[in-house]
C-alpha cells in the first residue's frame, strides 16, 4: 500500500462536501508530475486531504476506491483521475506551520514542493501527520 497527499481549496471542494458525496473522482490536475502521481495510485491506497490557500490544513483520511482512468472534464487524453472515498476525519486539523516545525516532516512534499497538488508520502510522514491529528 501506497500513501498520498491531495490538496483542494475549501471553496472549490471542501472536506465536508467530500463526506456528503460520499465519493469523487479526483480531476483539474493538470501538472505531469501530479498526473503521474495519480498514475501510481491503486485501489486500497490512503490519501491525506489537505485544504490549501484557505485553511493550509490536513483534515482528512480518504482512500483510493478506483484507480486513474481517463479525466471526463476533459477530451485531452493526457489526463486522468482516480475515485476516492472519504474515511475518517482528523480530530484535529495538522497545520501546514505544524508539519513545517516537525523535524521529521521537514522533508514531506508539501514542505518540498508546496504547489504540487498530488504527491506521495512516505509510511513514515503519514504515520507521523496522522499523529498529529489525533
Amino acid at each position: 500500500m501506497q500513501h498520498w497527499l491531495v490538496k483542494s481549496e475549501p471553496f472549490k471542494y471542501s472536506w465536508e462536501k467530500f463526506n456528503k458525496d460520499g465519493r469523487t473522482f479526483w480531476d483539474g490536475v493538470r501538472n505531469y508530475q501530479a498526473r503521474n502521481n495519480l498514475r501510481l495510485m491503486q485501489e486500497g491506497d490512503l490519501v491525506l486531504f489537505y485544504h490549501s490557500n484557505e485553511g493550509k490544513e490536513v483534515v482528512g483520511i480518504a482512500k483510493v476506491v478506483k484507480e486513474s482512468y481517463q479525466d471526463p472534464t476533459t477530451e485531452d487524453p493526457n489526463w486522468v483521475v482516480v475515485d476516492l472515498s472519504p474515511v475518517e476525519t482528523l480530530k484535529k486539523p495538522v497545520t501546514l506551520e505544524t508539519i513545517k516545525a516537525d523535524e521529521q516532516l521537514k522533508d514531506v512534499g508539501l514542505v518540498k514542493q508546496g504547489r504540487l497538488s498530488v504527491m506521495a508520502l512516505k509510511r513514515e510522514e503519514f504515520d507521523r501527520i496522522l499523529e498529529l491529528g489525533s
